[in-house]
């Protein structure tokens, strides 16, 4: 008889509540949990195969060290013993800016692992410590740096009767507005209820065709639609004039700089209906409640700070912030409580402090610090050189842009280390290979999507939720697999460092249990851990009595829409040429703009080794409108070459109705090191190869062009295969 037990799948962001059933003391079964409070009985493709992922014949189990151009076992302690001797050696050598941390995003399901990886860089007193979040959204932490965040947070999805959704497709990527805990079904009760639902994207995605109304645009041009709409209701006045006189600063500038973006100008530039604009604008502005938010699409394309800005400023414009006296939807459970308040809050300094980046005259921001400078750091001599790398929850290999740089710079360093479960690209060209657990062989808590309330708008639960998840089953049996944090640990101990987590000191003599550090990290938690798990099925700690409190007597502090850096940047958007082809600028001609995707069946560079998530292909499909193939003389399975003016990579053509004319679109994080190029049918094609990241980049956050990349398709020359 198989044991039922409830976990929280670790396999994406979501956390998706599952039953797991155990057998022999192996995961042999995932289903949804229908009494989760957050999800209903939701889980996805990826999350039903926990148990192929665990049971992996891919599953690294034993540690690496590389010897020539390959790999051989090493007992983990034996690896940890040589990387704390070469972390030491380089700190003594070159100073602790030498060692540098990349926790990415899988480091968001295993708190203890962060947590400990950061504590062990504070010990060490290296300020180089690098996030996938400024590699996708840093326009996120950016753009509210600029405008502000309002105390009191933003209006909930399930009370809204209008939102827009820009470059997102939550249905699939479990992100980007609507909840993703179980978005289908928020969004088929949204529908239900009569909200109209406002799609901006190149693709009819499986959202936008439940949308009231579609612009399918040309890639890149969300300023420029974002701007037209918020034209369109100051023209039209469709805002909230209280609001913006009582807590607003910079409205007049905001309203001259989107003057000129009028519906037939955003329609001849955008390529969406001058009526589709002005329906939206309506749409949004007589609304009673609702929000735009932004995907990860609109973050890599260029000005992806100022698109989340504009998100911010007709939101608030619209006054689609709560009030005081409404309740607060969700008060935390495992963090402080928080006690919102209908007032701005101070902004932070958005740039110009903190450690200062040796290259392109980057350094800390909002954001933090951006990945898309590491390889040339790594890569330049002299002194404040990167010559190690700590690599935890990411392939660098397959995630960074201008990947062959990358590559080079990955070959550069003294000690390349990395967590994973399997011989990933990165893995590849790694010193070490630590292999890591599985999610449900170790504890686990919620925290994560809690503490993502901070990073942008409808992040983070709706709700007062939290689950914990004791560790289910053992590690296959002769296995020398290590926790994330057991590595940081280890390294610390053989250090001889004093490791702090929250506040606290680590109890260096005596190793910590999981359970006892996420006690560490839920200090002042507003519901104690131990209440936590009396809920096997995870539990909502409502408390309807939470109201908005009254802004504090004499608060000055205003959102701000007329960020005199947003407006220059605006105006900048308004100078750029209007162009016929797919390209930028005026240098040169492109047919298509490359756009960025998310496939149900992975997760960045995860779930390719599991045959269940295959069945559909292997590869990474350059999806195009069937007219652009026939034109183009191609059929679906041909290799084309896709060339933008960096680089170009080998792609397989997949027909695409969904897709706009003019567009192909293709995942992120596919790829290995460029001598594997010719497997692509098996490994996929590195769309980060045609980015260069010392051009088109935000100066602020580094952020480079990763979508609506121009480029130029022929069909793959004969040789290909021998490449």
């Amino acid at each position: 008889m198989a044991e039922i037990k409830t976990a929280i799948c670790r396999f994406c962001h979501s956390f998706c509540g599952i039953k797991v059933s155990i057998e022999n003391g192996k995961a042999v079964k995932v289903v949804g949990d229908k009494d989760n409070p957050m999800y209903f009985g939701y889980t996805c493709v990826k999350g039903r195969q926990l148990p192929q992922q665990h049971a992996s014949p891919e599953r690294l189990l034993h540690a690496q060290r590389r010897v020539g151009n390959g790999h051989e076992r090493i007992a983990s302690d034996a690896a940890l013993d040589e990387i704390a001797a070469t972390i030491g050696r380089l700190i003594a050598e070159y100073g602790p800016r030498s060692v540098a941390l990349y926790a990415a995003t899988y480091t968001f399901p295993y708190p203890a692992g962060r947590a400990m990886a950061m504590a062990l860089m504070d010990a060490i007193g290296s300020p180089m410590r690098f996030t996938s979040a400024t590699i996708d959204q840093p326009g996120k932490p950016m753009s509210m740096a600029l405008h502000g965040r309002w105390h009191a947070g933003p209006q909930p999805y399930a009370e809204s009767d209008a939102w827009i959704l820009v470059g997102a497709n939550p249905v699939i990527s479990k992100w980007g507005g609507i909840p993703q805990y179980n978005p289908a079904k928020r969004l088929h009760d949204a529908l239900k209820n009569g909200q109209k639902l406002v799609v901006i994207d190149p693709r009819a995605t499986e959202t936008a065709a439940k949308a009231h109304l579609h612009l399918q645009c040309k890639p890149g041009e969300d300023p420029t639609i974002l701007a037209g709409i918020a034209n369109v209701m100051i023209r039209e006045g469709m805002i909230d004039d209280a609001f913006v006189t009582a807590e607003v600063a910079g409205f007049e500038a905001f309203k001259q700089a989107v003057a000129p973006f009028t519906p037939d100008y955003v329609a001849r530039r955008a390529g969406v209906p001058a009526a589709q604009v002005i329906e939206a604008a309506r749409i949004f502005g007589s609304a009673r409640r609702g929000m735009i938010t932004a995907g990860t699409g609109p973050n890599m394309a260029p000005h992806g700070t100022l698109s989340e800005y504009l998100v911010l400023a007709i939101n608030t414009i619209a006054g689609r912030w709560l009030r005081e006296g409404e309740k607060v939807p969700n008060p935390f459970v495992l963090i402080p409580t928080r006690h919102g308040k209908a007032q701005a809050e101070v902004k932070p300094k958005p740039w110009g402090y903190g450690e200062q980046l040796r290259v392109r005259g980057l350094g800390e921001n909002a954001s933090g610090l951006t990945p898309a400078a590491l390889a040339e750091e790594i890569l330049l001599d002299g002194e404040g050189q990167v010559r190690a790398l700590m690599c935890v929850g990411g392939n660098p290999m397959a995630a960074w842009p201008d990947q062959l740089r990358t590559y080079e710079a990955m070959k550069k360093l003294e000690l390349l280390a990395t967590i994973d479960i399997k011989m990933s690209a990165t893995a590849k060209v790694a010193h070490y290979v630590l292999p890591a657990t599985l999610g449900l062989e170790a504890p686990a808590i919620t925290i994560a999507n809690e503490n993502a309330w901070f990073y942008g708008l409808t992040t983070g639960y709706p709700d007062p939720y939290a689950q914990y998840q004791p560790k289910l089953v053992e590690p296959p049996a002769g296995s020398d697999v290590l926790e994330e944090w057991e590595v940081f640990y280890g390294i610390g101990q053989r250090l001889g460092l004093q490791l702090r987590i929250n506040g606290q000191d680590v109890d260096m003599v005596n190793t910590p249990t999981t359970d006892d550090l996420f006690e560490m990290i839920c200090k002042g938690s507003r519901i104690p851990l131990s209440e936590v798990k009396k809920y096997p099925h995870g539990h909502i700690f409502d408390d309807p009595d939470m109201k908005v409190l009254p802004k504090d007597e004499g608060w000055e502090e205003k959102l701000d829409i007329g960020h005199p850096e947003m407006m220059t940047e605006l105006s900048e958007v308004l100078a750029e040429p209007e162009k016929a082809d797919a390209g930028h600028d005026l240098t040169a001609d492109f047919s298509h703009r490359l756009v960025s995707r998310r496939l149900n069946d992975v997760y960045n560079s995860s779930g390719r080794d599991l045959p269940a998530l295959t069945r559909n292909h292997h590869y990474n499909p350059a999806f195009m409108n069937p007219g652009d193939l026939a034109a183009l003389g191609l059929r679906a399975g041909d290799v084309i070459r896709i060339a933008s003016d960096h680089g170009s990579i080998l792609g397989v053509a997949e027909e695409a109705a969904d897709v706009r004319p003019g567009v192909i679109s293709m995942a992120h994080s596919f790829g290995d090191a460029p001598q594997f190029d010719n497997q692509l049918f098996f490994i996929g094609s590195n769309t980060g190869r045609l980015t260069d990241v010392t051009r088109d980049f935000d100066a602020r956050t580094g952020m480079p062009r990763m979508s609506a990349i121009p480029v130029n398709i022929t069909r793959a020359e004969a040789s290909w295969a021998a490449e």
